[in-house]
């Protein structure tokens, strides 16, 4: 039941015909007893920068969640920024603060981190290799430096892109080994595909699996509808996979901490969720 007393987090892109978000949080808040509502909002990019400000001028938001066109535009309309919204040089969430500021996050890569974390894996002191510097990649990278990881090798088609994510990355966090310009996974413990590859059956590996230790742990951030080619040969070898869809539910979460509302749980958004969740023979959401 919507009321006068409802508060409203926009959900900010377009198109939003394939918009998530509201099948996923507005059943937790009903189930929770919860005042609030996620609402889709179509903005095109000519019309974002002032439409965010005006956003925020209703007595009744509680924030944003920004999708694409949009992410990078935000990092220029907020007053403050989180280390891994200034890292990968996007955001996709926003709220005003008690001083009036705007200040804008990203969760892609805290999303990753906590999916590891709920398998029994953590970062601390371990070894990555993050294919795929661009917005869901850099952001995976700078959740995984935050969490403690030790050495870091990036690579990406835009070799400029991988470089400049490392200087971001060894600014931030100097005890961090760096790395630029190779795939290969051998003796790495975390891999990640940041890149679409994997969408389509035909599309090229984004590693060798040959070389994947067995004992590694590889994410994939496609969501494909099913594990994606990669995957599945990494669980052939005994790795421990982690599907795309993880790093969206475990990522929820963090947005609702962000934003201000009591915790949640991957597990209770899903169940109570209004949409198909995907396995290995469903469709995904984006």
């Amino acid at each position: 039941m919507i009321s006068g007393t409802t508060e409203l987090i926009a959900h900010v892109g377009v198109p939003t015909a394939n918009f998530r978000a509201p099948l996923i949080y507005n059943p937790w808040f009903e189930h929770k007893g919860i005042d609030a509502v996620v609402v889709p909002m179509g903005c095109q990019s000519a019309d974002y920068p002032g439409f965010l400000r005006l956003l925020f001028n209703l007595t009744n938001i509680r924030g944003a969640l920004v999708t694409m066109p949009h992410k990078v535009t935000t990092t220029g309309l907020v007053d403050v920024l989180s280390p891994a919204a200034e890292i990968c040089g996007a955001c996709n969430a926003v709220r005003r603060d008690t001083d009036g500021r705007l200040v804008g996050a990203m969760f892609d890569g805290e999303g990753f981190v906590r999916a590891m974390r709920s398998q029994g894996r953590d970062p601390s002191g371990a070894s990555a290799l993050v294919v795929g510097a661009g917005g869901v990649g850099s952001a995976i990278a700078a959740s995984l430096a935050a969490a403690g990881l030790a050495r870091l090798a990036l690579f990406d088609m835009n070799a400029a892109a991988a470089h400049s994510l490392a200087a971001r990355l060894s600014t931030r966090y100097p005890g961090l080994a760096v790395s630029c310009g190779s795939t290969d996974p051998a003796g790495i413990e975390i891999i990640v595909n940041a890149t679409p590859l994997g969408m389509n059956a035909s599309d090229p590996l984004p590693v060798d699996p040959e070389r994947i230790d067995a004992s590694a742990y590889v994410g994939d951030v496609v969501m494909a509808g099913r594990e994606t080619p990669l995957l599945e040969l990494a669980r052939e070898k005994g790795c421990t996979v982690q599907p795309g869809i993880e790093m969206l539910f475990e990522q929820i979460p963090a947005y609702l901490e962000f934003f201000g509302f009591p915790p949640a749980t991957a597990r209770e958004l899903r169940e109570l969720a209004h949409m198909q969740i995907p396995t290995a023979s469903t469709d995904a959401p984006e």
